[in-house]
């Protein structure tokens, strides 16, 4: 469970590759611009009047599903038989000595989870016998140093290693447990008084001095950022501020104050997307990132009785209408960057999110994906808020296997310049251009994917493992970060580098009812050193035909010592007939990759998965092997076209 917890949740937008640097920022400032702060103090529930989760058995009862209620209290039994994990200073500095991540994070996400599973337990069943183990597990928590991971050390002044208790800063699970003690406080927090009167004030204390104070200086932290585009990070960490803020704070004038400043740190997320609302680090974590912008939209609407509501804003509603833009079949949704190309997604946020924006088609979406993977809540996991309303929608929404939703047969997201098209006979389509620079980058412009019926069969291998050399300077050492394990060309020897100006250019899409297509030119995301002077590629999918193809047409500035074309699958590959490489899904199905045998020789490789970046390539794609595809040119010349068609055999 931890393994998979980091492989969708350790992002960090403090270190090289998170960030696209220097990309567009829009200065629209949203709420800001709509809400004043007189105008949000005045809308601002009072503390003491703001009830925004059941209080009682009795109310959960009545607003939850009882087969939902039931798991709860069987997780918080499950929690209440584990010993608190302990967090020692071996294994905060455990990410310093070996590059590790996940050893800290066993333990202290393990923390966490099992205290909110006894927190929701207790609060449904309300019978005292979680109490004492709560009692521990707030103890525990509080009397920690730092609330964050290891990998996210690097803002305060020591810089990596073990945690400055003079130099306290905020990171992504840091704010997840102030979320978890402010829920703590809200459900038990009379049980807690009777226990001892000093609990519920060193909950405050702690979430004060570590995560409300620290935040004063802004400046610091790079999701913050004003000027430079910033991702997950922000919507997710103020969903938690909020949520934090506005149960924890007995001040009404600070509670106000922080809200108010946490919703206009809001403002630096949607100012960082395009027109389009793309997420360019991919659907994955877009359920870090415009889900948990929802998240904060529906705790401001909350605390205000609707009275902040920015669902009508069209940006807010491309930024919810993205999701169901790339999802391709099943839980496979469009990979690129580290985005995983497997998730479950929760149905229910998104029939809630869908209900907000009046957008049927996500409403329809999260109906589907409810009734196909069931009800995400509970104490593990993040986004705490979310599924406690999640748990108390499942009494307005009962899960129906039978539901079904129009899939989006084609679409084009301009800025971060990804299309998607299906065929009526199964064949799906992804492709991109953009730059080298994207957050949570890959050197891939120009990339693509191919499915049939639901299945991968031309992929993005996805990412690997995160360990300190994900984040760093080597971070391209990594081969699933390299274009030369992405679905490009090799041009003497060289592939794509990092940095925004290894970009396409020229990028034109086109759609209509025979074609959708995207042409560019990617000889910019090449070095210098590569020779090109034009290599323009057009991926379309062919509807006339049922078939994707590939066209390159180049010129090199001479004759190229070597020139390969590279296909990533996760099919059995069949190459013994020249000019055609038969791929085999999981599910049998055949498809066909023909090229001309005249000019390319082909060879196949398995990309190594020994090492703890790349363990879970063992598992990834339902344990299938991630095989390297290379067309070797044997006709060398400086000018040339080719094409590939893929097809359903």
């Amino acid at each position: 469970m931890i393994r998979l917890l980091l492989a969708f949740a350790l992002a960090i937008a403090l270190s090289g590759g998170a960030q696209p640097a220097g990309a567009q920022v829009t200065q629209r400032n949203i709420l800001a611009r709509k809400y004043s702060q007189s105008a949000f103090s005045e809308a601002l529930i009072p503390l003491d009047q703001w009830a925004p989760y059941p209080k009682t058995p009795e109310e959960w009862r009545s607003k939850t599903d009882p087969a939902e209620l039931a798991k709860i209290i069987k997780a918080g039994e499950e929690a209440l038989e584990k010993p608190i994990p302990m967090v020692t200073a071996s294994l905060l500095l455990d990410f310093t000595r070996s590059g590790d991540r996940e050893r800290h994070a066993a333990a202290s996400f393990g923390r966490r989870n099992q205290l909110m599973s006894l927190v929701l337990a207790e609060a449904v069943e309300g019978k005292d016998r979680f109490m004492e183990a709560i009692l521990n597990s707030v103890w525990a928590i509080c009397e920690e140093t730092y609330w964050g991971v290891p990998a996210h050390l690097s803002v305060q002044k020591a810089k990596n290693g073990l945690p400055d208790v003079q130099d306290p800063t905020v990171d992504l699970f840091g704010a997840e447990t102030a979320g978890v003690l402010a829920l703590t406080d809200y459900f038990l927090g009379a049980k807690l008084d009777k226990m001892s009167p000093l609990i519920r004030p060193r909950i405050y204390f702690e979430t004060n001095k570590k995560i409300f104070e620290p935040l004063k200086d802004a400046k610091r932290y790079g999701w913050l950022s004003t000027t430079n585009p910033v991702n997950n990070w922000n919507p997710w960490i103020v969903s938690n501020l909020l949520i934090a803020d506005l149960l924890l704070e007995k001040d009404a004038q600070k509670r106000s104050d922080n809200a108010y400043q946490y919703m206009v740190f809001l403002d630096r997320y949607f100012n960082s997307l395009g027109d389009d609302g793309g997420c360019d680090e991919g659907p994955s974590y877009w359920f870090a990132a415009g889900a948990s912008a929802y998240d904060a939209l529906a705790i401001l609407e909350s605390a205000t009785s609707g009275k902040i509501n920015i669902y009508d804003n069209d940006l807010i509603r491309k930024m919810a209408a993205y999701v169901y833009k790339v999802h391709i079949a099943n839980d496979y949704f469009v990979n690129f960057a580290d985005a995983d190309p497997k998730l479950k997604p929760d149905g229910l946020m998104l029939y809630r999110f869908g209900k907000a924006v009046q957008d049927p088609e996500l409403t329809a979406l999260g109906e589907w994906a409810y009734g196909q993977f069931g009800a995400i809540t509970g104490g593990n996991g993040y986004q705490r808020p979310r599924k406690v309303w999640n748990l108390l929608t499942t009494s307005e929404l009962k899960p129906d296997q039978s539901k079904t939703y129009k899939q989006v047969a084609q679409s084009w997201l301009s800025d971060i310049e990804v299309l998607t098209a299906r065929s009526d006979n199964g064949l799906y389509l992804a492709t991109h251009a953009g730059h080298n620079a994207e957050s949570h980058n890959h050197n891939d412009v120009g990339d693509f994917i191919v499915y049939a019926d639901g299945e991968p069969v031309i992929v993005d291998a996805g990412r690997g493992n995160y360990t300190a050399r994900t984040f760093s300077s080597k971070r391209y050492e990594l081969w699933f970060t390299q274009s030369k394990y992405h679905n490009l060309p090799v041009i003497n020897g060289f592939g794509q580098p990092a940095g925004k100006q290894f970009n396409a250019r020229n990028v034109k899409s086109n759609i209509s009812e025979k074609e959708v297509s995207l042409a560019m030119d990617i000889a910019p995301a090449y070095p210098q050193e590569a020779g090109i002077q034009k290599w323009n590629r057009l991926v379309k999918l062919n509807r006339s035909k049922n078939a994707v193809e590939i066209s390159d047409d180049y010129t090199l500035k001479q004759k190229p010592d070597s020139l390969q074309q590279i296909f990533m699958t996760v099919c059995k590959v069949d190459t013994g007939t020249p000019g055609k490489i038969i791929l085999t899904t999981s599910g049998k199905k055949t498809v066909s990759l023909t090229y001309d045998p005249k000019t390319w020789t082909v060879s196949t490789e398995l990309p190594s998965t020994e090492g703890m970046e790349y363990n879970s390539f063992k598992t990834k794609w339902d344990g299938n092997p991630v095989t390297r595809i290379v067309l070797t040119s044997k006709a060398l010349k400086p000018k040339g076209k080719h094409i590939f068609i893929i097809t359903k055999s």
